[in-house]
């Protein structure tokens, strides 16, 4: 056995194979929970705020430039208006007063408003405005004036609001004056020609809807008539019905069919036709006449001798009967058979007979939904045709109420004045909506990226998702200087403790003795957490190895400060003894490690062969830990084959880091493995 550094071990004490079954230590479980990774609480939230700030600043800042820009290359613009009273405040000399109370409520409101509205906005009304507008104002086209002319009612009222903007205030004043006087000169001529116009126009097309709704109606009526139902759906219903307890019959008579043709099948076997003579009484008399000639025959050959008269008397008797027996055999089997012949074919025919019948209904429900469309067309084209008529009555009616009123001119509500502060930009209410939504923009693009990021980000999101024992946290700080040695009390030095004693106690009663280290990915810390805790282990008076076993990228050599030409490649691939590849670190006596070594072209045949064993064996018998700093898993299979020769596996990851995918990789890798995971350190690095 070696105690340290300084005990070598001869060659030919390597030779030969060795191999070592895995540790008996029970593989630690570990799963994934799927409750609440995708719930959000308030700390969560501000965290993503902290972490994408920069991301949220950029978005706003870049939107919030362009609401500036944008805002102060605005043109002021400019809004007038004027109120048109189009309608008597009291009811009196309206048509309304006199019709019916009863009819009262539908005629009250004599005015189409919308339909008002669109006959002011009209081209043919418009057209007369700019002509006028653009004697002085050339620049007032018919669609700028349509484009900046609002025209509305105010609420319920019997009010008319025209508005127009503009750049100017002098044009707002001008064509509002315009158009507020070519509004009252329409009123006065124009309107009460347009109604009787439109009431013409009305009565001339009433009549040839009449006529279309006849037409449909006796359509419709034809059509109910021809196809003998008055409804398509309940037609439909009945066929199904019937399709359906035609298809239940059907189904009993085919398993009355299927049955006798059974019965028929089994009497032709001998089973069947014993199963149909239990049931022949004349049958049943004559076998209970043979079993009594027999019982007397053997009676009687109990007497006398088999040549007795009487005994031959019995037997001629028996010799009678048996072809007796057999004619009412085959008469009773041969009814039988006739019958359940005869009802076969009585299904046969009756099973026939429904599929005929339900086939002929399953054509008709086939017919029903071209019968049930052209139904539907015509109820559609009736209705259709009906709501046009009455919606042509209705507005006859409301056009000859309109006529009556016309007689009333409109009044100028309320004149137009010119306008004073502009309506836009407003540059306070701008740059206040851009701030709001630039935010609202910058945070979601962070919140977008957020979900797209698998990191964890937090030890309460790694927890969640991750159920191994956590070993512990590492806090963020530069890693000891071997001038700190032995160490001072801190949260560093002291999450290191933690980290050592957890370790052994997650052996239970046997210690742990030796141990990897790894992580899913490159760039996790896990050098580093394993040269600290081989250090810790050191302080509290253990012969500690720590051993490079990452073939591919070893830094143990430069965190320990050692020469790397000689190492764990050296050890396996070639002769060298021990005590030229462990070097002990000054200031700490019983710390010793293994650098790396040269690069080798295939770093997985090394770890994998038998000197690999054989050494990590060795080791473990000369120390009381050995910590082995093996290559990331996701993509490698180094930790696997060097975690079963010991007594588990610590995983390393780190906040800000480590991703979902990678550490599920790393997981399954080791539970295929079926290794011992002693846990998880979080490194906050």
């Amino acid at each position: 056995m070696i105690e340290n550094s300084s005990n070598g071990i001869s060659s030919s004490d390597r030779n030969g194979k060795l191999v070592f079954p895995s540790p008996s230590l029970p593989s630690q479980p570990f799963s994934l929970s799927q409750g609440e990774g995708d719930d959000w609480n308030l700390r969560d939230f501000v965290g993503v705020l902290k972490r994408r700030a920069f991301v949220i600043t950029g978005i706003t800042a870049a939107l919030m430039a362009v609401v500036v820009n944008v805002t102060l290359k605005q043109k002021p613009e400019y809004e007038g208006s004027f109120q048109l009273l189009v309608e008597p405040i009291s009811d009196e000399n309206t048509l309304s007063t006199l019709t019916p109370d009863k009819e009262r409520n539908v005629t009250q409101t004599a005015l189409d408003y919308d339909t008002q509205i669109r006959v002011l906005k009209s081209p043919k009304l418009m057209k007369g405005i700019v002509n006028k507008l653009q004697v002085n104002h050339p620049t007032i086209d018919d669609d700028s004036l349509a484009k900046s002319l609002n025209i509305k009612r105010l609420g319920e009222t019997k009010i008319i609001e025209v508005s127009y903007k503009s750049n100017s205030q002098n044009d707002v004043k001008v064509v509002l004056d315009e158009v507020a006087e070519a509004f009252l000169k329409y009123s006065r001529e124009e309107r009460q020609s347009r109604v009787r116009q439109g009431a013409k126009f009305v009565e001339k097309q009433q009549q040839p809807l009449q006529n279309k709704v006849d037409s449909l109606q006796k359509s419709l009526q034809f059509f109910r008539q021809k196809s003998e139902f008055i409804d398509p759906t309940v037609q439909a219903d009945q066929i199904i019905n019937q399709v359906r307890l035609l298809s239940d019959r059907r189904l009993g008579v085919n398993q009355e069919l299927a049955k006798a043709h059974a019965n028929l099948t089994s009497l032709e076997g001998e089973q069947g036709k014993l199963a149909a003579l239990q049931d022949a009484p004349v049958y049943q008399q004559l076998i209970i006449q043979l079993r009594q000639l027999e019982t007397q025959i053997s009676g009687e050959l109990a007497r006398f001798n088999e040549d007795s008269p009487n005994i031959q008397s019995l037997k001629d008797k028996r010799e009678n009967l048996l072809p007796l027996l057999q004619q009412e055999a085959q008469r009773v089997v041969g009814v039988k058979y006739a019958e359940v012949a005869t009802q076969v074919q009585t299904l046969e025919v009756q099973s026939s007979e429904l599929s005929k019948a339900e086939e002929q209904l399953k054509q008709k429900v086939e017919q029903l939904p071209k019968l049930a469309r052209k139904y539907n067309e015509l109820q559609r084209d009736l209705q259709a045709a009906t709501e046009s008529l009455n919606r042509f009555k209705t507005t006859r009616e409301i056009l000859e109420i309109q006529g009556a009123q016309t007689e009333i001119r409109w009044e100028l509500f309320q004149p137009p004045v010119k306008p004073g502060a502009p309506i836009s930009p407003n540059i306070p209410r701008n740059l206040i909506m851009g701030f709001v939504a630039s935010s609202v923009l910058g945070v979601g693009v962070a919140l977008l990226i957020e979900k797209q990021d698998s990191t964890y980000h937090s030890l309460d999101a790694l927890k969640a998702e991750i159920s191994l024992p956590l070993l512990g946290i590492i806090p963020l700080q530069k890693r000891i200087k071997k001038s700190q040695y032995p160490y001072k009390a801190g949260k560093f030095v002291e999450s290191l403790r933690v980290l050592h004693t957890n370790i052994q106690l997650v052996g239970d009663d046997r210690p742990i003795r030796s141990l990897v280290v790894s992580s899913p990915v490159a760039g996790e810390g896990k050098s580093t957490i394993a040269y600290h805790l081989a250090q810790i282990a050191t302080s509290m008076g253990l012969r500690v190895l720590l051993v490079d076993a990452d073939l591919r990228r070893p830094r143990i050599h430069s965190l320990c400060n050692l020469d790397n030409e000689r190492g764990l490649s050296n050890l396996i691939s070639t002769e060298m003894p021990l005590d030229q590849a462990i070097q002990q670190l000054p200031q700490m006596s019983k710390l010793s490690a293994i650098p790396a070594g040269p690069i080798p072209a295939d770093p997985t045949y090394l770890l994998s062969s038998s000197n690999m064993k054989y050494l990590m064996e060795e080791f473990q018998k000369a120390f009381d830990l050995v910590i082995y700093d093996a290559p990331p898993m996701v993509g490698l299979a180094d930790t696997s084959l060097l975690a079963p020769y010991t007594d588990g596996v610590v995983l390393v990851t780190r906040i800000h880091k480590t991703k979902s995918s990678s550490l599920v990789q790393a997981l399954d890798s080791l539970k295929i493995g079926r290794m011992n995971i002693l846990g998880m350190v979080v490194n906050a690095n």
